[in-house]
């Protein structure tokens, strides 16, 4: 997630925090679920929907 960003298809405009960032999904990565150090929020569930339509418009189609 990225807080400065312009309206491209693969991003996603989200809320967190009381801010506004942007999932980038042409830059997303895996990593261990051992890194993860503590979780920072949670994406509400419109946000969840969008992210996952966008990988799949990206990625699958």
């Amino acid at each position: 997630m990225t807080s400065q960003s312009r309206k491209y298809p693969t991003r996603v405009k989200v809320k967190h925090n009381d801010q506004i960032g942007w999932v980038v999904i042409d830059q997303i990565r895996t990593i261990d679920k051992q890194r993860i150090i503590k979780i920072l929020g949670e994406l509400a569930d419109k946000e969840i929907i969008e992210v996952k339509n966008t990988i799949r418009e990206t990625f699958v189609e």
